[in-house]
């Protein structure tokens, strides 16, 4: 259990910029708390105790912003980052050294007793506002991108993004040692991607068509920049 403790204190060090010392990272990290609050919650729960585990884990989520049920496992070296409003289900499993952000929801879909909640491996980051939905298994060292929605199991190494979520694998897979990348900017723009193979290709269809180009369309710059007319709300 201590060895444990000392790993999710650990987690934060390594992937908070902001932490300088253990005394601030146990006294001041909401997220910690959550962690440390569902452990014991966890415990109670799984000793036929399940009345107090749940008292046990409304006081923390009151005191948190953090709602995960006693019944859901979480491994070693959790780091919930700023924490407010992340909810964890019943049958949700988390994996060692997963990374959550604020707003994240592992919910169910339906209402059956058995397993409805997610399986996250491990090494798995999921950003803000990211909701993983269903018994469906998220494989390790995967990456869910902020405000997604995963509503299907992801393989190992993959990168998610969009509303549905649409899995993407990665060019170059990243090995279990590599540092976590949690920068939100690097991720891909299928939309984006996507429309801009639409214009190209409609330019070319209009040269074979009518001997020139769609160019002075509405498009994107070359710095992906909409122009438009000004508006006020």
């Amino acid at each position: 259990m201590f060895a444990t403790l000392r790993r999710d204190v650990a987690a934060v060090r390594q992937r908070d910029p902001a932490a300088r010392t253990t005394a601030e990272i146990i006294l001041c990290y909401p997220g910690l708390h959550a962690i440390w609050g569902h452990r014991v919650s966890h415990w109670l729960w799984r000793h036929k105790l399940k009345l107090l585990g749940r008292v046990h884990s409304t006081i923390v989520r009151a005191i948190t912003a953090v709602d995960i049920h006693p019944g859901a496992s979480l491994g070693p070296g959790l780091f919930i980052d700023h924490a407010t409003g992340l909810v964890i289900g019943e049958t949700a499993e988390v994996g060692e050294d997963v990374t959550l952000y604020h707003g994240v929801t592992l919910g169910g879909t339906k209402l059956d007793k058995g397993k409805r909640h997610p399986t996250v491996g491990a090494r798995v980051t999921i950003g803000a506002g990211a909701k993983v939905l269903g018994p469906v298994t998220i494989g390790a060292d995967s990456r869910i991108g902020a405000n997604a929605v995963v509503v299907k199991s992801v393989p190992s190494n993959a990168v998610v993004v969009g509303v549905p979520g649409q899995v993407i694998a990665r060019s170059r897979p990243r090995p279990p040692a590599a540092p976590l990348d949690l920068d939100d900017a690097i991720m891909p723009d299928l939309l984006g991607v996507s429309l801009r193979s639409l214009l190209s290709r409609v330019d070319e269809l209009e040269t074979v068509v009518t001997g020139h180009n769609g160019n002075g369309k509405i498009r994107p710059s070359a710095a992906g920049v909409w122009s438009g007319e000004d508006f006020s709300i």
